[in-house]
């Protein structure tokens, strides 16, 4: 029987894919790859195809994109630990929205916090510590 998962994929909305681009190898500690389509520029989150993981990207194509505080919210794996990724986002150019807030006292699972990208979308965070 196959894995089922909520996602299969996500693109976030960039409107300077280079400043979008440095933000999240900033926090997140690691090279981007890119890619060019037509008009359309993407950097790839890392993910591992092999296991059955899921992906996503940053996308700059403003006929199709716009960047918004108001839209879908995707939490963005933080592990191992959350603080780690919220250290960085200021001095990166994003702006916290929501420290680091437990997810549910009785479940154990992890924490979440709320940030604003230098594109101006809301993100939210995830690890278990």
């Amino acid at each position: 029987m196959a894995k089922i998962s909520a996602i299969n994929w996500f693109e976030i909305p960039v409107n300077d894919f280079a400043r979008a681009k440095k933000f999240y190898e900033t926090i997140f500690d690691f090279e981007m790859k890119e890619q060019v389509w037509g008009n359309t520029r993407i950097g790839y989150f890392e993910w591992d195809r092999e296991e059955d993981g899921r992906g996503g990207s940053i996308v700059y194509d403003p006929e199709f994109y716009t960047p918004s505080v108001n839209g879908p919210l995707i939490y963005l794996n933080c592990e191992p630990r959350i603080q780690l990724v919220l250290d960085k986002i200021v001095a990166a150019g994003g702006k916290v929205l929501q420290n680091k807030t437990i997810v549910a006292a009785t479940f154990d699972l992890g924490y979440w916090a709320l940030m604003l990208d230098t594109e101006g979308n809301r993100i939210a965070l995830h690890a278990l510590e």
